[in-house]
């Protein structure tokens, strides 16, 4: 039985009208489907890219920058570096010099304001991360020239020597009783182990609080 063998000429014009599978080295150009896999893969990472821009923070600094901060009820506009702590905001732009700068490093509680409602350390707090909060010092506890009960109990129980750390401790006070109508001793303690009174009027000061739960 004999075979044909198709000859070289033939064999060549076949090969020529076949499309090497996908993948294959002999293929050239781009496909159909990699063109469309490759413009997806492109937009992806652009849209990705896109995203994490509008995802980064604003840049501020490192010059002075316009901010309004709600202290005591009140809008009011200061202009400071970005580095600058709310302590500092208060005090040297805004003369709210309630807040004492004492430790400077969050240990003593002199320097305590009100953070929506939350106490905290004015030293460690930058004044930039308090736009759009309300803040409140000692200053705003009295109303219409009268003081608050705290206040007012602190002076009856001679609670305070140099005075320095009253005002914080006065806000620790307030931020105790705001959640805590009825403390105990103990309680007490515990609501103001963030301050440090160095005149060493502590049991007074526990007396001024226990009276002021009664009025508030």
């Amino acid at each position: 039985m004999s075979m044909k063998k198709s000859s070289p000429e033939k064999s060549s014009r076949s090969a020529k009208g076949r499309r090497p599978p996908p993948g294959s080295k002999k293929q050239k150009g781009l496909s159909r489907r990699g063109f469309l896999g490759s413009t997806a893969a492109g937009g992806v990472v652009v849209a990705s890219s896109t995203e994490a821009r509008a995802a980064q923070p604003k840049t501020m600094g490192p010059h002075k920058t316009a901010l309004t901060l709600n202290v005591n009820g009140k809008d009011r506009k200061v202009s400071v570096e970005p580095r600058v702590t709310l302590l500092r905001a208060l005090r040297n732009d805004l003369d709210v010099t309630g807040p004492k700068e004492i430790c400077d490093r969050g240990s003593c509680g002199g320097c305590g304001v009100h953070l929506d409602g939350k106490l905290v350390n004015s030293c460690m707090l930058l004044a930039v991360d308090a736009v759009g909060k309300k803040i409140t010092t000692i200053e705003g506890l009295s109303q219409d020239g009268k003081l608050h009960p705290i206040q007012a109990e602190f002076v009856k129980a001679d609670a305070l020597q140099c005075g320095f750390c009253t005002p914080g401790m006065v806000m620790a006070c307030k931020a105790l009783l705001d959640h805590n109508k009825n403390p105990s001793l103990v309680e007490i303690k515990r609501g103001l182990s963030g301050n440090i009174c160095r005149c060493g009027t502590y049991t007074r000061i526990f007396s001024a609080v226990q009276a002021a739960a009664k009025l508030v």
